[in-house]
């Protein structure tokens, strides 16, 4: 488990763990819940108070996952957040997710900036073999930024998730650790 007052900085935002704050919980609901990022997720149901709760409990504070808001460092805001979920320690592998919640905050490089501090994480840290995500093949923007951060397309899954009433295609992308790769 990490270190719940650590915090990994970069040059504009700092993510730091998650807490069990109303704060917390109310952001990933409006996040997650808003127009902006619902549709980018395989689960698509919206997000509830318990729920959330539930998530924290079984997932991140079990040690399952790991979870980190992301807050712009210039007014320390808020306005994201990434996570680790399916962690397995024995095959030291995580499945990566992240989205930022405030619609002003994006196209400025802030996701592949917290994708790079979530690496560092990752493998400094966990030292994972292997960190994973999943996104719609369609979701151009989240495909480069995963390939510009050294991650390899692994598969094409077409037809993989049923979603409102479509089929949708899933890449699935993943980052061996750069250090094991060395030896």
């Amino acid at each position: 488990m990490s270190d719940s007052n650590k915090r990994y900085v970069g040059k504009q935002v700092y993510l730091r763990p998650i807490t069990d704050s109303d704060e917390d919980t109310n952001n990933i609901i409006r996040w997650r819940n808003s127009d902006v990022v619902r549709p980018y997720f395989i689960y698509q149901k919206p997000f509830t108070v318990e729920g959330h709760r539930k998530w924290l409990e079984t997932e991140i504070f079990s040690g399952k996952g790991f979870q980190f808001i992301v807050h712009k460092i210039e007014d320390d805001k808020p306005i994201g957040c990434t996570y680790l979920r399916d962690y397995d320690a024995n095959a030291r592998k995580a499945e990566y997710g992240v989205f930022i919640g405030e619609v002003g905050e994006r196209g400025k490089g802030i996701g592949k900036e917290v994708l790079t501090l979530t690496l560092q994480f990752v493998f400094d840290e966990l030292r994972l073999h292997k960190v994973y995500a999943r996104a719609f093949a369609n979701n151009m923007p989240s495909v480069q930024s995963f390939l510009k951060c050294g991650f390899e397309q692994e598969a094409y899954l077409k037809d993989e998730e049923f979603i409102n009433d479509e089929y949708r295609d899933i890449v699935l992308l993943a980052k061996i650790n750069p250090d094991e790769l060395k030896q």
